[in-house]
């Protein structure tokens, strides 16, 4: 029976009745000490009487007072009332996830609002060593101000203790079905296939768990159901669910892919950590709140300016006129008509004069150039060298992708590593806009890495951040970094952003090997040379479709001949292989295109094919001083077309003018 109104529990005074559940009732309550609303959760009596569901309602009380997290319901008190037991926790005003998806629709701000705030509160709970196992919208808040918070952690377990036998518990609330003996705990329809099974669980258990709720959210049906639970269950072990671009076209291909991976049935192939769940929403969310602030601030281009300015200027003019009408008119009655003409040409003047100084403004204002200098490497320990390096030459690469930024490439900056730099005094020698600096430094599996991006016109600080991160982030740190660089310069990007979306590995360790071995690749020493080729290897053989890796090892075996480290006989060839095998996998990369078109060109002589290949480089990538180098030295030079070499020779050597390759010719 409900406590009435007025009834005193400990402090608390009871108002209200808010819900009621299996075990117990929800009351808004009064703390009559500290004069505040408070949610209370009192175990029913023919509960209290029941030695296991006492003890998973106080573990549900202990397990969330250990959490500090803002996405975590904050419970205040656990104590004993009569024959029974309460918890006192934060009064949560708004509805539940279930609620909010029976009524309007949520749009895709809205829903990667909260699938972030979500991994954050099981992030938290992860590393605090807890796993929540009914992860699904019934335990989920939305309070009115737009802060989630996730909700009982009764079924939840320490990551660290066994998992018992199968328990008796219910099967779940939302099926309304009744529970019998050998069910596993949880709700049916938003259980991981080991959870399924009444195998041990861990954190994944929960990333599954989200995947079907991010999954519900985003097309608005389950990705598994069925007449009963027990075919529920089967079509999580058994079936893949329809894909989301099918019931959401819409939906961003990244997101979609976030969610496919959330919902492999194999544990193994799903996100392994909550943090790297939450690392690639954040960066769809980033992305897309970015999306919508190019498309509300978006300047037009030059052509478009000029048409604007044109139109202004017309507008203006045609107000002038219609003022001068009424000029002309007055004076031709006091007989000054060449005031008329005096009025005109000023009102043109002014007209002009505000286009001048609005454009000069843009102007001065715009960053179009940028240069990533060495990151500055901490460590104690020098073999972590090429990750200061790698993060740098990588940073550069992606940046390199936006045609309407000027990169200072690898070759210029990496002369100032190792050197006290001033930003200003580099900008100045390299002619660019905004200079970026970092430092990295490794301890262990902890990865510190700062980033400093300055526009050296006016010396201000445009961005800062500090990134504390795992080793296994890095990957997803490189691109955060590449965004948000690209937002602090306010770019208008082309296309699909592929330059910086675009995902060349998502395994983490293959990514450190490809860093590895281009960091030995730079040396060009035959040992470093191999070694180089032995790292991109051993990235392949961890993610076979990493075609930049492919594209790597011919770039290696195309520039072997030439020390000589390898016959041609025996280099070449390879080449050929490892940059079909990377075109296979990524028709679009050009570092392939141009790898393939110096094998057909130096040892093929297969010239129709050969310029197709560096032409096609050449239009992916028109920022690539190695493909018009290569296009011009190994195609044009040979054919006699010396004019359009030397041009090409010339490009190559404007693009990356510290090479001593491209200025060897």
């Amino acid at each position: 029976m409900s406590l009435q109104s007025g009834t005193r529990i400990g402090r608390y005074e009871i108002r209200s009745l808010i819900g009621a559940g299996g075990m117990g009732e929800v009351f808004l309550a009064g703390d009559t000490e500290l004069e505040r609303q408070v949610a209370l959760k009192v175990l029913l009596a023919e509960v209290a009487t029941d030695e296991d569901r006492v003890r998973r309602f106080v573990q549900e009380a202990k397990t969330a007072s250990a959490l500090n997290h803002p996405n975590i319901l904050t419970v205040y008190e656990i104590g004993k009332f009569e024959n029974s037991r309460f918890i006192a926790t934060e009064l949560i005003k708004g509805v539940t996830l279930r609620e909010r998806l029976q009524g309007e629709a949520l749009d895709l701000r809205e829903t990667l609002d909260v699938a972030v705030q979500i991994a954050s509160a099981l992030n938290a709970a992860h590393q605090a060593g807890i796993v929540h196992r009914d992860v699904k919208p019934e335990n989920v808040m939305l309070r009115d101000d737009g802060l989630v918070k996730v909700l009982d952690f009764g079924l939840a377990k320490l990551m660290e203790k066994k998992a018992g036998s199968l328990d008796s518990e219910g099967e779940t609330r939302a099926l309304g079905v009744k529970t019998s003996p050998g069910m596993v705990m949880g709700t049916v329809t938003y259980m991981s296939p080991e959870q399924a099974r009444g195998k041990q669980v861990d954190a994944r258990t929960d990333i599954f768990s989200f995947g079907v709720m991010l999954y519900e959210m985003l097309s608005g049906k389950l990705p598994f159901e069925g007449e009963n639970a027990l075919d529920v269950i089967g079509s999580i072990l058994h079936k893949e669910p329809q894909p989301l671009n099918q019931t959401a076209p819409e939906i961003p291909r990244e997101l979609q892919r976030i969610v496919e991976k959330c919902l492999r049935k194999d544990c193994e192939e799903r996100y392994q950590t909550a943090k790297d769940l939450l690392i690639d929403l954040k960066d769809v969310k980033q992305d897309l709140e970015f999306q919508n602030k190019l498309e509300r601030t978006a300047s037009p281009d030059r052509a478009d300016a000029k048409t604007q300015v044109f139109k202004a200027a017309t507008n203006e003019a045609a107000r002038a006129t219609s003022s001068a009408e009424y000029l002309v008119g007055e004076i031709k009655r006091h007989k000054s008509a060449s005031l008329v003409v005096l009025a005109v040409l000023l009102l043109a003047i002014g007209a002009l004069g505000v286009w001048y100084f609005t454009n000069q403004s843009a102007n001065t204002t715009q960053i179009e150039s940028i240069a990533v200098l060495p990151f500055q490497n901490r460590s104690a320990d020098a073999d972590t060298e090429y990750l200061s390096d790698g993060l740098a030459e990588s940073l550069i690469y992606r940046l390199s992708q936006l045609p309407a930024l000027k990169v200072s490439p690898t070759s210029s900056v990496f002369r100032y590593k190792g050197k006290e730099m001033d930003a200003r005094r580099v900008a100045e020698e390299l002619g660019v806009d905004s200079v970026m600096a970092g430092r990295i430094t490794q301890r262990g599996e902890n990865l510190t890495i700062s980033v400093e991006l300055i526009d050296v016109r006016s010396n201000k600080l445009l961005w800062g951040e500090q990134y504390d991160r795992k080793m296994s982030e890095l990957l997803a740190t490189q691109r955060e970094i590449a965004t948000e660089i690209s937002r602090k310069l306010e770019l208008k990007l082309s296309g699909n952003e592929k330059g910086l979306t675009k995902r060349y590995t998502d395994n983490n360790e293959a990514y450190q090997l490809y860093l590895k071995g281009r960091y030995h690749f730079a040396k060009r020493t035959k040992d470093d040379m191999q070694r180089s080729i032995e790292y991109f290897q051993q990235a392949i053989r961890l993610d076979p479709n990493f075609a930049l890796a492919y594209a790597s090892i011919a770039e290696c075996y195309n520039a072997m001949p030439a020390y000589p480290y390898l016959s041609s006989k025996e280099a070449f060839p390879l080449a050929k292989a490892a940059a079909q095998r990377a075109l296979e996998i990524d028709p679009t990369l050009p570092e392939a295109h141009t790898a393939l078109g110096n094998y057909l060109a130096v040892y093929d002589w297969n010239w129709a094919e050969a310029e197709r290949s560096f032409k096609r480089a050449i239009e992916l990538n028109p920022s690539s001083s190695d493909a018009h180098f290569r296009y011009g030295r190994f195609y044009l030079a040979p054919l006699g077309r010396h004019e359009e070499a030397i041009s090409e020779l010339k490009r190559a050597v404007e693009l990356e003018p510290l090479s001593l390759i491209t200025n060897a010719v």
